[in-house]
């Protein structure tokens, strides 16, 4: 898979069972960048690995450009999706943002996926939102 990055370990971006494709957790990272480098839209940190620049709605359009990428390549599309769960490392701040967001690339699809967005502690990287996605081939 070139145009999403590569996982941050021993497992597969996406994975195929009968006509149904189940993606691993998803992150805004960009293609070809390190997992731990500053290689995730709207995030720069100093040299001691604390933020300094925060864009969540940067990470939100590329995390929703990496499942577009995994589902194309994996020979599927953003309107197969059945089911999408949300990690959100701030609810409080960003489910707001990120429902708007939703929306606008939801908008024109139909039937829309079922979806559940769950608050969680952390991620193993420096990133505020990751997708685990389902969708049909």
């Amino acid at each position: 898979m070139s145009k999403a990055p590569k996982p941050v370990g021993l497992y597969p971006l996406s994975r195929k069972a009968g006509n149904l494709l189940f993606l691993s957790g998803v992150g805004p990272r960009i293609a070809g960048s390190d997992a731990h480098d500053s290689g995730v839209p709207g995030l720069e940190l100093d040299h001691n690995g604390n933020f300094e620049n925060f864009d969540f709605e940067a990470q939100v359009h590329s995390v929703f450009a990496n499942v577009k990428a995994i589902l194309e390549e994996s020979g599927s599309s953003w309107e197969k999706l059945i089911d999408i769960q949300v990690f959100l490392v701030d609810m409080k701040r960003d489910f707001k943002t990120f429902n708007r967001i939703y929306a606008e690339y939801f908008k024109e699809v139909e039937p829309k996926p079922c979806r559940t967005t769950i608050a969680i502690n952390a991620l193993p990287t420096p990133i505020a939102i990751e997708l685990k996605c389902v969708a049909t081939l």
